[in-house]
């Protein structure tokens, strides 16, 4: 058993000034102006809530969307996380997996739909959670598909069909939610 002390790099909590911060010239992550809108309007509706991660010369770990979205609404600081003492190997993977690890997740439709249902029900802009309208509509629409009647089994031919996604995260989204479904379906880009 790991004890969490000695796992931890975590060293401190401050605050940085934009300017000094370092951004990840390799970070192969890419915010679309959409994406840092919706951070801008998450950041103004909840603050800024969650923290960059730097390392101790001031070089972006996690955060580079926020930092955007944080010199557009005219910021001069904001909080950062220095995580010290990581080999260049490790600060490498660390940006990456930032990334990628939240995005292996899947989702509970039914139980996103009953929160959906909740902040409707509250006038809560459901756009703030980060899904746009196409998304949320589609989420209120597959539960009505799933009282629908199963004719697969009057069908021996198979078909294929082709769904034009607006952008990466809608793509996995889909793809998570119809495989999840049973559905094979294969990524490719027109």
């Amino acid at each position: 058993m790991i004890n969490i002390k000695d796992s931890q790099k975590l060293r401190s909590y401050k605050t940085v000034n934009l300017l000094d911060l370092q951004p990840y010239s390799m970070n192969s992550r890419m915010h679309s102006d959409q994406q840092i809108n919706q951070i801008i309007n998450s950041i103004k509706e909840f603050g800024f809530t969650n923290p960059c991660l730097i390392d101790e010369k001031n070089n972006l770990i996690a955060g580079h969307g926020r930092v955007e979205a944080a010199k557009k609404l005219g910021f001069i600081d904001i909080p950062c996380i220095v995580i010290d003492k990581l080999t260049e190997a490790q600060r490498k993977t660390l940006i990456i997996a930032d990334n990628k690890l939240a995005l292996n997740a899947d989702w509970d439709f039914d139980l996103l739909k009953t929160e959906f249902e909740f902040l409707t029900n509250h006038d809560f802009n459901l756009e703030l959670t980060g899904f746009d309208s196409k998304e949320i509509d589609a989420i209120f629409s597959e539960s009505e598909e799933k009282d629908l009647t199963d004719y697969s089994d009057s069908f021996s031919e198979k078909h294929q069909v082709v769904i034009d996604c607006i952008g990466e995260r809608e793509q996995k989204i889909l793809y998570d939610r119809l495989t999840k479904e049973g559905y094979a379906c294969k990524v490719m880009s027109l």
